[in-house]
């Protein structure tokens, strides 16, 4: 086990402050508003770039789990972190470090407009031994939108990640809703993924609460084998963090990808 040192925590809390101050947080997966487009959205990464010079897990079927997981098993004192990836990429920078430098690994589930605008994100979070999954094309209520729709955000994040890494990444999980319809649950696993990822644990930190009200939510509903829902793009979870895994520890717990929760 690695520790974060006050230093380290220091620095990822100023980091995370600055960012803050800059107007760099975009607005979470529970809210309303579209993700925005750019112009990169359209443009197909490079399959040649080093980004994709090793292919990544592919995803995996579990048989003793349902089709929409919301936890894993309770009988190991280990939890899942998953984190909607869109957001300044500094300050997903800044989380994936504090967890690494704890020992802690995490699993992101990346907006394909963010791997667009932030190719290199793809390999950082594989090169950390993160897991990397499917979180839409665009972020929308994926559950409301029409089968052509709704298949369009699946299969274009799964394109965007394939182009990058080799892969369509480990997992999915519908945007803006917590578990996915029975036809996005359908069209999630013709596009590939045996299992819908959901969670049993919201830590709000979409709210802005601040760290400490982050870091209250997460350790009032978490057990063994839960499946916490965070973001990227918030200086309150990057804050959270080291409180996060450090309460962990003390409960005997520790933090892994969601594919060694259920492995």
């Amino acid at each position: 086990m690695v520790w974060v040192t006050t230093t380290d925590r220091r620095g990822v809390l100023r980091a995370g402050a600055g960012l803050v101050a800059g107007g760099a947080l975009i607005t979470g997966c529970s809210s309303t508003g579209a993700a925005p487009h750019s112009a990169a959205s359209d443009a197909a990464p490079d399959a040649a770039s080093p980004a994709s010079r090793t292919a990544a897990p592919a995803p995996r079927a579990f048989p003793r789990q349902p089709a929409q997981i919301n936890h894993g098993p309770r009988d190991k004192p280990r939890v899942a972190l998953t984190f909607h990836g869109q957001g300044d990429p500094a300050l997903a920078r800044a989380l994936l470090t504090a967890a690494e430098k704890h020992g802690a690994r995490l699993t992101v589930l990346a907006v394909g407009t963010w791997l667009d605008e932030h190719p290199e994100m793809a390999r950082r979070i594989l090169d950390g031994g993160h897991d990397l999954g499917n979180h839409t094309q665009r972020h929308l209520a994926v559950n409301a939108l029409s089968e052509t729709d709704a298949r369009a955000e699946i299969t274009g994040c799964a394109d965007r990640l394939r182009r990058l890494t080799g892969s369509i990444g480990t997992w999915f999980r519908p945007s803006r809703a917590p578990t996915a319809s029975p036809l996005v649950q359908r069209l999630a696993r013709a596009a590939g993924y045996p299992h819908v990822l959901s969670y049993d644990v919201d830590s709000l930190d979409y709210t802005r609460p601040g760290a400490a009200a982050v870091t209250r939510n997460v350790m009032a509903e978490v057990r063994d084998g839960s499946v916490v829902s965070l973001h990227f793009g918030y200086a309150d979870t990057v804050a959270a963090l080291p409180d996060v895994l450090d309460e962990l520890d003390r409960r005997g717990m520790h933090a892994v990808t969601t594919t060694e929760l259920l492995s």
